[in-house]
C-alpha cells in the first residue's frame, strides 16, 4: 500500500516536476538528434523563405515584389529578420543540416519554456510526457522549418514572461511572435482582457502601444512601402485551398469555399469568445460584463485585490484557450498549426479534469488525425472534436475553481489590508 501510494504520488504531485521535466528534455534531445540523423529532411518552405530573403537582401522592400517558389511573401517582417540570420547562418540556405539543427535548438528551448509554464501552474508530471511524444511536432519542428516555430516560442515566453509578472517583457516577445506570423493575433482578446484586471487600464494603453511600437519597429525597413507591407504580411482576407484543409474536410468543397460558411465561423468565433469571457476570464473582476468594461475608462478601486486574483494557472488557461478557440474556428488549418495546438491541448484537457487515461486517449486520437496525409473525413472531424472537446472541457472543468480562485485572492487581500 505505502508503494502505490508513493507511486501515485510520483505522477501527481506538481513538485515531482522539477527533476522529471529535465529528464524528458534530455530524453527528447536525444530524439532530435535521431530524427535529424534517420530521417530525410522534408523540402516544403524553406527553400521560397531563402529565395525570398535573397531578393529582401538585394533591396527589395515592396512585399509585392518578394517572390518565391511558393509564391509571395506573405509574413510579418520579425519572419524575415530572422530567416535573414538563418539565411547567412546556412550558407545561404544550403545547410539544411545545419539549419535542422538550428530548429532543434529553438525546438529544445521551446519546449523548456513550456515546461516552466506547465510548472508554473502547477501541472501534475503524468501530464509532462504528452510534451515530448507528438511525432507530428517534431516533423514541424526538424524536417520542415517552419517559420511557425519561433511564433509558438514568441508565444510560450510571452505566456511565462506573464507568469511572473514581467508584463513589459511578455508583451514585447508576445509582439515579436506576432510579427513571425498573425496566428497570434488569437490569444489578443484575452491578453487585453488579463493586462486590464492586473494592471489597470492606463497601464493596458502602455502595454497597447508596446504591441503598436515594437510592430512598428519590426516593419521599419519596409516603411516606404507600408501600404503593401501591411496588406501582405497581416492579410485578414486570403483565400484558402480546399486540398490542404487538415480540420474540415468532412464538408464539400463548394461549401468549404463558400462566404456564408466563412462568415459562419467567424459569428462562432466571436460567440465563442464573448461567451468564455463573460463566464471565465472575468470572473477575477467579480464584475459582469457591463460592469467590466466600465474598467477601460476607469481605474478600479479594488485594482489591487483584482490583481493578485490573476495567478500562473489562469494566465496559462486564459491565453490557451483563446488559442484554442482561434482555431476550432479557423477557416482553414494546414498542418504546421500543430505548432500550436500540440502543446496546448495537454494542459486544457487536464484543466478539463478528465480521468489520465481518457486525457492520454484523447491525445492521442488528436496526435493521429494530425498525421493523416492528406486528411480525410474521419481525420479533419477528430481534428475538430479534439478542439472542441479542448474548448468546452476546460470552461466546464473551471466552473468552480474561478469561485475558489476569487475566495481565496479576497480573503489573502482582505487579510493583508487589514495588518
Amino acid at each position: 500500500m505505502n508503494l502505490i501510494t508513493q507511486s501515485l504520488d510520483l505522477v501527481r504531485n506538481p513538485k515531482n516536476t522539477r527533476w522529471l521535466a529535465p529528464l524528458l528534455l534530455v530524453a527528447d534531445a536525444v530524439l532530435c538528434g535521431l530524427v535529424i540523423w534517420k530521417v530525410p529532411y522534408t523540402e516544403i518552405d524553406w527553400k521560397a523563405y531563402m529565395e525570398q530573403i535573397e531578393i529582401y537582401l538585394k533591396g527589395e522592400v515592396d512585399y509585392k515584389k518578394i517572390v518565391g517558389s511558393t509564391g509571395p511573401l506573405v509574413y510579418p517582417a520579425a519572419h524575415v529578420q530572422i530567416y535573414r540570420v538563418l539565411y547567412s547562418l546556412t550558407d545561404r540556405g544550403r545547410n539544411i543540416q545545419l539549419a535542422q539543427i538550428i530548429f532543434a535548438f529553438v525546438y529544445l528551448l521551446t519546449l523548456a519554456i513550456v515546461m516552466q509554464c506547465y510548472r508554473a501552474a502547477k501541472v501534475p508530471p503524468y501530464v509532462f510526457p504528452l510534451l515530448i511524444l507528438s511525432k507530428r511536432l517534431h516533423s514541424i519542428f526538424l524536417l520542415r522549418l517552419f517559420n511557425d516555430c519561433f511564433a509558438v516560442l514568441g508565444l510560450f515566453a510571452a505566456i511565462y514572461a506573464y507568469q511572473r509578472k514581467q508584463w513589459h517583457l511578455g508583451t514585447f516577445l508576445y509582439t515579436t511572435g506576432l510579427n513571425v506570423k498573425m496566428s497570434l493575433l488569437l490569444p489578443l482578446p484575452a491578453i487585453g482582457i488579463l493586462v486590464l484586471q492586473s494592471l489597470g487600464s492606463r497601464e493596458a494603453i502602455t502595454q497597447a502601444m508596446i504591441v503598436v511600437q515594437v510592430s512598428v519597429g519590426y516593419g521599419y525597413p519596409f516603411r516606404y512601402q507600408a501600404p503593401s507591407y501591411f496588406a501582405r504580411a497581416f492579410e485578414l482576407t486570403r483565400q484558402f485551398l480546399y486540398k490542404w484543409t487538415v480540420n474540415w474536410r468532412f464538408i464539400d468543397e463548394s461549401t468549404f469555399l463558400s462566404k456564408p460558411f466563412a462568415l459562419g465561423l467567424l459569428a462562432a468565433h466571436v460567440g465563442l469568445l464573448l461567451w468564455v469571457a463573460t463566464t471565465r476570464w472575468i470572473k477575477p473582476s467579480q464584475r459582469s460584463l457591463r460592469n467590466f468594461l466600465k474598467l477601460i475608462g476607469d481605474e478600479a478601486p479594488d485594482q489591487d485585490v483584482v490583481a493578485r486574483r490573476i495567478n500562473p494557472d489562469f494566465i496559462m488557461t486564459t491565453l490557451l484557450t483563446a488559442m484554442t478557440i482561434g482555431m476550432l474556428c479557423a477557416r482553414s488549418l494546414h498542418y504546421q498549426f500543430y505548432a500550436y495546438i500540440a502543446w496546448t491541448t495537454p494542459f486544457l484537457l487536464w484543466k478539463a479534469g478528465f480521468h489520465p487515461i481518457i486525457q492520454y486517449a484523447l491525445w492521442a486520437a488528436q496526435e493521429w488525425a494530425w498525421n493523416v496525409y492528406p486528411s480525410t473525413p474521419i481525420s479533419s472531424m477528430t481534428v475538430v472534436g479534439a478542439l472542441a472537446i479542448a474548448v468546452l472541457g476546460s470552461w466546464w472543468g473551471t466552473k468552480d475553481e474561478f469561485e475558489r480562485v476569487n475566495a481565496n485572492g479576497s480573503a489573502r487581500a482582505d487579510h493583508e489590508h487589514a495588518e
